[in-house]
């Protein structure tokens, strides 16, 4: 039987609506003798007007573009405490993984605390045989390690619980998860010089923040992979992500991740703070509650096109979008533009890295008709990402955290998006 040429295979269409082969792109030749990409503006003028007087002097710390300056946070706060709210990352306005640290996203319970480096304290005490204190100038001299991992409050994406769909962006539905290259002491380093007493199996970590931020860990995730993170993308941490210091978890509900770490106690048991019983635990169908639920699970959203924005006509468009799991890296992700009646598997984009943000891409020929774009996330143990009404038959209506079920934007005719339940 005859084979067909391959550049043919990347560009056909493996799914219903108009989704093609995940490597059309690079076969993007063959796309423009087909017409799919708008034709060439013409040539720019022979010199720029910006190319005729003296561009801006240096900076000592640089600046983006003012052509970017709509790239924002959106910011909400709960009245009365004006220091109590989230800061939420504008997923659809970046590309890769990483999140700039001015846009990460933030959580806090009573404010942003101004604290002097050089008069914080890190103790270390409860269960160990020689309590300590740390200063930053002290964790600075401790071997340092480096990962670039996602963080996600586990709040991220409540909206969906909701009855109605609400109209929102990803932003606003998505965007408490942000991804960074953290950097800082291992805390299995710290706990072992303090020496650890055998019947230790917790820790409470504790913030300097006027909340008094404290929660429970096992302190077989300490031992694994937890850090003291005192550098967020290369700088020193942003003071609303936790500087001078904080607790970093990987994989884990960012709550747990305390911010301006001030004390660590080695415990035998969970602590039982207000903030692990009064909150973050997850209220189930059957009225009781599930404690310690840690691992953020499998999950991704398209972010283009996504809602609230507008396509501009029928044509060959880029499905972008980013995929992140708690248990490790992402093996596949699959996107449908029929409401998943079709799936076809998206091409990931490197580099792939266990608990980080995973970004994929996908070619879609929109025909200029109604269409519904999902994306189906499936990490490296197996588990797939859920629809809606497999997610919200298992644990109830009255569920607040961790929402990762399947996101579904509508496409009208007109071209505008919007977030629908499919």
């Amino acid at each position: 039987m005859k084979q067909k040429d391959s550049s043919q295979n990347e560009i056909q269409e493996v799914a219903g609506n108009g989704l093609l082969h995940r490597r059309a792109f690079l076969r993007s030749g063959t796309l423009l003798a087909g017409g799919a990409f708008l034709t060439a503006k013409a040539a720019p003028p022979e010199i720029d007007p910006w190319s005729q007087v003296p561009g801006a002097p240096l900076q000592t710390y640089g600046n983006r573009s003012e052509f970017e300056a709509d790239v924002l946070r959106t910011t909400g706060s709960r009245p009365p405490a004006l220091g109590a709210g989230s800061s939420r990352t504008p997923l659809s306005s970046l590309e890769g993984i990483i999140t700039p640290s001015a846009l990460h996203f933030e959580r806090h319970h009573n404010g942003i605390p101004a604290i002097d480096p050089a008069e914080h304290r890190l103790l270390i005490h409860g269960l160990v045989d020689r309590p300590l204190i740390f200063d930053l100038e002290a964790l600075s001299r401790y071997p340092l390690v480096s990962r670039i991992q996602f963080l996600e409050c586990s709040g991220n994406s409540a909206a969906l619980n909701a009855p109605q769909p609400a109209r929102a962006t990803a932003q606003g539905i998505h965007g408490l998860v942000s991804c960074s290259e953290w950097t800082g002491v291992p805390l299995s380093i710290l706990l072992d010089e303090a020496g650890i007493q055998p019947e230790a199996s917790w820790i409470l970590a504790e913030g300097a923040d006027a909340a008094m931020m404290s929660r429970s860990v096992p302190l077989s995730k300490i031992m694994d992979d937890a850090i003291v993170a005192i550098y967020q993308n290369g700088e020193r941490l942003r003071p609303g992500n936790g500087y001078p210091m904080r607790l970093f978890l990987p994989g884990w509900e960012g709550n747990m991740s305390v911010k301006w770490l001030r004390r660590i106690k080695v415990t035998d048991a969970p602590t039982m703070t207000r903030d692990e019983t009064s909150k973050y635990s997850d209220l189930q169908a059957d009225g009781s509650s599930r404690l310690f639920t840690f691992p953020m699970e499998v999950k991704s959203v398209i972010t283009s096109p996504s809602g609230e924005q507008t396509m501009q006509g029928p044509g060959l468009y880029q499905i972008s979008g980013i995929a992140w799991t708690g248990a490790g890296r992402i093996r596949r992700v699959e996107v449908s533009a029929d409401g998943g009646n079709t799936w076809a598997e998206a091409e990931l984009s490197d580099p792939v890295l266990p608990k980080a943000l995973t970004r994929f891409r996908m070619p879609w020929r929109w025909n200029g008709g109604p269409a519904v774009l999902q994306s189906r996330a499936i990490d490296e143990t197996g588990a797939v990402q859920p629809s809606r009404d497999t997610l919200m038959n298992e644990r109830g209506p009255q569920a607040i955290y961790h929402y990762h079920a399947i996101q579904s934007w509508q496409v009208s005719d007109s071209g505008e998006v919007y977030n629908v339940y499919a």
